[in-house]
């Protein structure tokens, strides 16, 4: 059996073997990483036999598939824990999530965060004792017989859910039997630094009608210090939390009147608007021309465009004469009906159409989440109509506007490519040809990507940006959709060359993806101190006392005339209080007036970073701003 490997080496197996007995034989170090392998493009167990010639690439902690079957075999001995030290408690589901795991269980008392330690301390017993996970399959009828036995009702109904003719995976674990398709580790020894993190309630299958259960979360690493670092990330992601650092610099705020309604304050509708202002800039500069919608229209309309059919749960409805109405969750049918409202040609292409519309989409109350998960959001839509030969072009300056943006706020970032969903609509060619587009934009930038199956947009492919902020968490953002089905569904046309009529290809695409979202990523990236160019207020001038607020006003006067954003404090407070209050308002600048900056006509200028920076004359300091600002002009 030839053996092709992830680098394209081949290797020689002369009998069958477990993909981790090869593991084995072909290095230690592998041994001891291996958590799961990709078998011929399927991810599988290390405990697959390999059979005959295949593709063959073992999957460490490093991969994301590596990941999830060593944090999912950590969810396992959770459960175990649980059932060693509270045997009545039933068990739900248990899968892994992007940093850790999670497992739903349905005790008989109430379970409290204090009741942690206890587990944790059991799941340190279960990974010393090295327990072999063992992976066997029933029938239907016997998986049902063994759930029912267990007294594990939820088991039970998985089971009855999923097909009829499928062969039931689950895994043992000593004393411990679980539904599950796994994969997982060969042994609980390999897990090496977990830490259970909170509790939450969770609805079975997250449908409110159904029982409440108590949702443990959890993340594992292979290392002590990864554990570490990822607990100090948390911390610092505490500290910088977008919702506490927004409201003490008074730029939004979440009222109990409008959950998941944000209300920008007015520093906070500056820092909105100096993003628009940019966001109109570049798309001036690129030949995009500006519309606006109506955010309420008809459900013929939604019907057209397929939202109705589906996207109608995330949709918030009303009836306005009679006549079912809906509030856009997006632009895009809206910008369809413009393109509609008069003729075009060809000579008129690549047509590109931006609108910063705001859109509302019905979330439940348990995933909202300050600015970053809202109900109502700006988004910064644009959509391009064009002919097919001028596709790959248009996503490549679609791919070089984003990165131009993400480079100005100092985000690396990663590329998905997103590929067609179960619920599509439209054909095969359609969705072939859209895909093949995108892809060959990235190849022709030398731009890397990852293939996201399926999670493509219900009406075409997409290319997804997920940028890193400075403490390393990846947030999507950018995305860039080729969309074939809303042209055809609106019957949207265009003339051509030879004078006939044609339909156009449309690009949805945006940039920051939704304005207050961006605005906390921002606030969290930065910390609250954001650069001199976006500071709400950039300059705080604090006289010593009321003798100097006479000179204090000449300067502001003179600041604002130079375009500068720039507040006063004249408290009767204590200059040193002053500057403390400034420092937590996150003020870049800060200008002390006392006697002898009056009788100078001089001031003492503070920086929020480096602290004091001496006297300087009024024309001095605007040279200094000058300069901060050069490198983040506009």
């Amino acid at each position: 059996m030839i053996i092709t490997m992830k680098d394209g080496s081949k290797r020689e197996l002369n009998e069958e073997k477990s993909i981790f007995e090869f593991a084995k034989e072909m290095n230690r170090q592998l041994e001891k990483d291996a958590c799961a392998a990709e078998l011929n493009g399927d991810i599988v167990d290390l405990r697959t036999m390999i059979t005959s010639d295949c593709y063959l690439n073992i999957l460490t902690f490093k991969e994301t598939d590596g990941r999830a079957a060593f944090r999912h075999t950590t969810a396992h001995i959770l459960a175990q824990a649980v059932k060693r030290l509270y045997p009545s408690t039933k068990l739900a589901i248990g899968p892994a999530i992007t940093d850790g795991f999670y497992y739903d269980f349905e005790f008989d008392f109430v379970f409290t965060a204090g009741h942690l330690l206890a587990l944790e301390e059991e799941m340190r017993k279960i990974i010393k004792e090295d327990i072999k996970l063992h992976r066997f399959y029933l029938s239907r009828e016997d998986a049902i017989k063994l759930m029912a036995e267990k007294n594990e009702p939820y088991k039970v109904e998985l089971i009855n859910d999923l097909p009829v003719t499928a062969e039931i995976s689950f895994y043992e674990q000593g004393d411990f039997t679980d539904l599950c398709s796994g994969p997982h580790l060969i042994s609980t020894i390999s897990i090496k630094a977990f830490k259970l993190m909170t509790i939450a309630g969770a609805y079975w299958r997250g449908n409110e009608k159904n029982k409440m259960l108590t949702r443990i979360y959890g993340t594992a690493f292979p290392k002590n210090s990864d554990l570490e670092e990822y607990l100090e990330q948390l911390e610092e992601a505490r500290r910088r939390d977008h919702r506490r650092v927004g409201m003490e610099m008074g730029l939004f705020s979440i009222m109990d009147e409008g959950p998941g309604f944000p209300f920008f304050l007015p520093k906070g509708v500056i820092l909105k608007n100096l993003l628009i202002d940019y966001w109109r800039m570049i798309h001036e500069r690129e030949g995009y021309v500006e519309i606006e919608t109506p955010t309420i229209l008809n459900r013929e309309l939604w019907e057209t465009s397929g939202h109705w059919d589906h996207y109608r749960e995330n949709m918030y409805t009303t009836i306005i004469d009679e006549e079912d109405y809906a509030i856009k969750p997006m632009n895009c049918p809206g910008c369809m009906l413009v393109y509609k409202s008069t003729p075009h040609s060809y000579k008129e292409f690549p047509l590109r159409i931006g609108e910063l519309g705001l859109v509302h989409r019905h979330e439940k109350s348990g995933v909202l989440h300050g600015l970053m998960r809202a109900r109502c959001f700006t988004q910064d839509d644009a959509h391009i109509f064009m002919t097919e030969e001028q596709v790959p072009d248009e996503i490549k300056g679609v791919i070089q506007l984003i990165d131009e943006v993400y480079s100005k706020f100092g985000f690396k970032y990663h590329v998905e490519l997103s590929t067609r969903p179960a619920n599509s609509i439209g054909s095969d060619e359609d969705w072939d040809t859209a895909t093949n587009g995108l892809k060959q934009a990235l190849t022709e930038l030398n731009m890397d990507y990852i293939i996201n199956e399926g999670d493509g947009a219900f009406y075409g492919p997409k290319i997804d940006f997920h940028l890193e902020d400075s403490i390393g968490r990846t947030w999507q953002c950018g995305t860039i959709q080729l969309d074939f089905q809303l042209p055809l569904r609106f019957h949207a046309e265009y003339t051509g060359y030879d004078g006939e009529k044609h339909r156009p290809i449309m690009i949805h695409r945006v940039v920051f993806g939704s304005i207050e979202r961006f605005i906390g990523i921002l606030i969290e990236h930065y910390a609250g101190k954001f650069p001199l160019w976006l500071s709400p207020v950039q300059i705080k001038i604090l006289p010593l006392s009321d003798r100097f607020i006479e000179y204090a006003e000449s300067v502001i006067k003179k600041l604002k005339t130079a375009g500068y954003r720039c507040e006063i404090d004249t408290r009767d407070e204590k200059i040193g209080y002053k500057i403390r209050e400034a420092q937590l308002d996150k003020i870049p600048y800060m200008l002390i007036i006392g006697q002898k900056e009056k009788e100078c006509d001089t001031l003492s200028v503070r920086n929020l970073e480096k602290g004091n920076l001496g006297e300087m004359n009024l024309s001095e300091f605007i040279k200094l701003i000058q300069e901060t600002l050069k490198g983040q002009k506009l």
